[in-house]
């Protein structure tokens, strides 16, 4: 099931609810670089005007990973974040808009090792530092992904 990392973007964007409910967005800028983007609203926050950190958290996953899948999907592989760290540097804060970006440190065969930062878009201002390992695997032992076949609504 090798596809694009454009027909991955398409069918991610559709798909990832999660995303969509916090707020993110992406672009794929070409397989394993993709820019990440999330404003921070009130439902971002854990006190009047600090982003929570599982919302930073949540997004780094995502910087860290979808270069990651962009690349693999192309091989016909899919990913998994096999684990994951983040370094909060400094706070969110409502109304600030936030950007990851990542880079692939290394690529093995079944490893992928990557790094992430997010910023404050606006002042440049680092606010979180990242670093995960994602194990590949065939995307055939998925008997569906991404609402390619067997679509099934969870609502």
């Amino acid at each position: 099931m090798a596809m694009t990392a454009k027909q991955l973007e398409e069918a991610f964007r559709k798909s990832s609810k999660f995303d969509q409910l916090l707020g993110m967005s992406f672009e794929v800028i070409k397989p394993g670089e993709v820019i990440y983007k999330m404003k921070v609203t009130k439902d971002h926050l854990s006190s009047p005007d600090t982003c929570h950190g599982g919302a930073i958290a949540a997004m780094m996953d995502a910087v860290l990973g979808l270069p990651v899948l962009s690349q693999a999907v192309e091989e016909g592989k899919l990913c998994a974040t096999v684990e994951f760290k983040i370094n909060y540097i400094a706070p969110a804060k409502i109304g600030d808009e936030l950007i990851g970006t990542n880079t692939i440190d290394f690529k093995g065969k079944s490893l992928v090792v990557s790094s992430g930062q997010i910023k404050n878009e606006k002042t440049g201002a680092l606010l979180a530092k990242g670093l995960g390992t994602f194990n590949l695997y065939p995307a055939e032992k998925v008997t569906s992904f991404l609402g390619t076949e067997n679509e099934v609504d969870h609502d």
